[in-house]
């Protein structure tokens, strides 16, 4: 088989090296791909916004699957597109993809059919929203509409930066809506499943930490780190979370006319009150594919064909005991404005180590180096018999990498290692 992989990340990159591995696979193909994608995969110099030239590239080159990674290209209809063609893609169509293109869309889905979630309103011009805000007071939750990749929440402490936050969403131009939804307090997870229109398969569970610096502090990022299992988790709770929230919104979108196929990823967090859903996402997440992907068992080729094909219920997914734990390396000022074009240093030594990846993710080969080009630059991945051995083995591999102004969180899973395991 040849595949393409959609898409310039880390998770693209994860992707490329466990379709690699399949002995279905004779080439992987990456669009447009970065620095560490060439390693395994051939990159093709063609942007993930580029719908008609993949569609071309894929009909020239006989791909037998094509794999989305970002949420951009989803929203913007490349599997209808492919389809149309008569081409096999992984992915939610574009009436699908809905569910994580608008915030608005999926809390609206969500209270129709009763899965749990926070209480929201959602406007639709800034003199309501602050009227609104005015009334209800801070901490609050603002949540720009439309695609953020990643980075579209402000959780405001004080009505200084919820004004703000509300204000900066309609002078963008790019949103015509804001939800403004209530604070939750609790452990945040997640939680990704296969999905082929009616059955729901969950992947293990995973924690991200979003915010920029140690301690859960600093502004929202796509995500600085993340690890899989959640030991203070049980297979009870996901199991819960699977029939309370992934299995009912499955269902609710083919009862909206809108039949899901791909990855539903759910953002939960964990309250007094108990489980609610803090946003859906249409496809793997980033980085939680770089610590889910290497503790696959199995070959992905014959999941992704499972759900493109609507037979998922007749294949088993195992999953491996070990722990994974990737750490990102990003640029200074990320995720504000940051600088590229610097050299990375000390990936050939890292190459030598057992159960240590490096997936690239901002980063560009320019025929000598390579250097960064992103504001997320590396995902640093140790796998290893328990998450403590995982941490250290990826803490380990970060301190021969260098670059300039490299900057890391350096408590990735200290949430759960330092915790008693009930």
């Amino acid at each position: 088989m040849k595949i393409l992989v959609v898409g310039s990340g880390g998770r693209e990159h994860a992707l490329c090296w466990k379709l690699k591995q399949s002995p279905q696979v004779e080439k992987v193909y990456c669009a447009p791909g970065n620095g560490g994608t060439r390693l395994v995969a051939e990159n093709v110099p063609i942007s993930e916004k580029q719908i008609s030239e993949l569609v071309k590239f894929v009909q020239q080159e006989q791909i037998d699957l094509t794999v989305v990674g970002p949420e951009e290209p989803l929203a913007h209809g490349i599997v209808d597109q492919f389809r149309a063609q008569g081409l096999k893609i992984f992915g939610p169509t574009k009436a699908a993809a809905i569910i994580e293109g608008s915030k608005a869309f999926a809390k609206d889905l969500m209270a129709k059919y009763k899965i749990p979630t926070a209480d929201y309103r959602v406007f639709s011009n800034a003199k309501e929203a602050l009227a609104y805000l005015n009334e209800i007071g801070v901490p609050i939750v603002i949540k720009a509409d439309g695609l953020a990749a990643g980075k579209g929440v402000v959780v405001a402490f004080n009505m200084d930066d919820a004004v703000a936050a509300v204000n900066q969403v309609f002078s963008s131009g790019t949103h015509q809506k804001v939800v403004i939804e209530e604070y939750l307090e609790g452990e945040e997870l997640s939680l990704m499943a296969f999905v082929d229109g009616e059955t729901v398969i969950p992947m293990p569970l995973a924690q991200d930490h979003k915010q920029a610096f140690d301690g859960d502090l600093g502004p929202n990022t796509g995500g600085m780190g993340a690890y899989s299992p959640v030991p203070h988790f049980s297979q009870a709770f996901i199991d819960q979370a699977v029939e309370q929230v992934l299995k009912p919104t499955a269902k609710a979108m083919l009862a909206e006319n809108r039949a899901f196929t791909g990855v539903l990823y759910a953002g939960l967090m964990i309250t007094e009150k108990g489980l609610k859903v803090i946003e859906f996402n249409a496809r793997f997440g980033d980085p939680e594919t770089q610590v889910i992907l290497p503790r696959l068992a199995g070959d992905l080729v014959d999941i992704l064909l499972a759900c493109v094909n609507h037979q998922l219920d007749q294949i088993e997914i195992n999953w491996n005991e070990q722990a994974a734990l990737t750490v990102v390396l990003a640029s200074p000022g990320y995720p504000g404005p940051y600088p590229t074009g610097n050299e990375i240093t000390g990936l050939e030594a890292l190459a030598k180590f057992d159960d240590l990846e490096v997936f690239h993710a901002g980063t560009v080969y320019d025929g000598n180096c390579i250097k960064t080009a992103g504001g997320r630059v590396l995902a640093v991945t140790g796998l290893a018999d328990s998450l403590e051995q995982a941490q250290n083995r990826a803490y380990q591999g970060i301190h021969h990498l260098n670059f300039y102004g490299m900057h890391y969180r350096s408590d990735i899973g200290n949430k759960a290692i330092n915790q008693r395991i009930s």
